[in-house]
């Protein structure tokens, strides 16, 4: 089955470069070429696309307009292609991305070249992937005000009986921005353990992704430092390119080992390392994503007693890594995206046996 390409990009001469990568390959196609979104849009219903590549910065309609009309009107899997997300309104990029854009690919600085075999493999696979997402109608902007919840009004606990948890570690990868920022909007500043959170992203954008999760989010967000320990009411990221794990007193340890599965940082990696520390005490969240990174990970926090979440199939953009878990046996629970944060928050305020 071919799959239909639109290109958006208000240079030519990567209209051109991008329709000769694509059509390299027999499995794509493109169907229909646009310099804005205004263009784009009036194409859209003529060519039916499968898959979106959409530049960020455009006359008349840019990228995040374009998004946010077709997902308001005409759902669609949108890749963002833009040397943007390399310079410094990354921000700009996760507002896309809030949007409903399902991921993004960055062209590389020196320009686009039919020669560049990194970047063709990376967009070929991307579109490959996202053209099987399915995409709904979108979508607030979340508001911290409106979604924190407060600790202390929590009157229902979890319907089984788990350990109170003493750190809580995220993995998740494609369509990860905007689920943690659904997640961290709901925590209050009272949140009493650390979040070590392994978030797949190309490199330069995780300062981005901080930068534009923090007006959302009551708890501080910072890059772990090896040597330091974990602190109570604080989200933690890898640096780029590090895997993180703990050492035998609980401390960050950052290294540039090699990939574990072709990922670093890998959620796998933390989840285990994690565990051997803290046990029963751990608390590991399985979110969207491609490909099984963290999948053998969480069954460790499960075979050392701990709480393992992953995220239903029905709020996921992209189901892999969460199933890969379930059907590892790694998860006890599944829950849609917006019943995590609560279930954190009951966890936290019981008083369990099992403590």
């Amino acid at each position: 089955m071919t799959i239909k390409v639109l290109l958006v990009e208000d240079s030519k001469i990567s209209l051109v470069i991008l329709r000769r990568i694509i059509n390299e390959f027999p499995q794509l196609k493109v169907v229909g070429e646009a310099s804005n979104g205004l263009e784009a849009l009036a194409l859209i219903p003529q060519v039916k696309p499968d898959v979106i590549c959409t530049d960020l910065h455009m006359p008349q309609m840019d990228g995040l307009e374009l998004t946010t009309e077709v997902m308001r009107h005409n759902p669609i899997p949108i890749l963002v292609l833009s040397v943007s997300v390399q310079q410094e309104d990354t921000h700009h990029i996760f507002d896309v991305l809030e949007a409903g854009a399902v991921d993004i690919c960055p062209k590389p600085l020196a320009g686009l070249t039919t020669e560049n075999q990194e970047f063709k493999r990376e967009l070929v696979n991307k579109i490959s992937v996202i053209s099987g997402v399915r995409v709904f109608k979108r979508k607030r902007r979340y508001s911290l005000q409106h979604q924190a919840v407060n600790l202390n009004n929590l009157t229902t606990a979890p319907t089984k009986s788990y350990p109170k948890p003493k750190i809580i570690t995220i993995g998740t990868s494609t369509g990860g921005p905007p689920a943690l920022q659904e997640i961290f909007s709901q925590l209050p500043a009272n949140f009493s353990v650390p979040i070590l959170c392994v978030q797949h992203i190309c490199k330069g954008f995780l300062q981005g992704l901080i930068d534009w999760l923090a007006p959302t989010c009551k708890l501080p967000i910072k890059i772990a430092e090896s040597g330091n320990k974990p602190q109570p009411g604080i989200i933690y990221f890898p640096p780029e390119q590090r895997q993180l794990k703990l050492d035998k007193q609980g401390n960050f340890v950052c290294s540039d080992t090699v990939p574990l599965d072709g990922h670093c940082p890998s959620a796998t990696v933390t989840f285990e390392s994690v565990a051997k520390v803290y046990g029963k005490k751990t608390t590991a969240i399985l979110l969207t994503g491609m490909g099984r990174d963290g999948a053998k990970g969480m069954l460790t926090v499960t075979q050392a007693g701990g709480l393992t979440i992953a995220q239903d199939e029905a709020t996921s953009i992209i189901f892999g890594m969460p199933k890969e878990a379930i059907e590892l046996g790694g998860a006890r629970e599944v829950l849609p995206l917006n019943a995590i944060a609560p279930m954190l928050l009951e966890l936290l305020q019981k008083q369990s046996i099992l403590q």
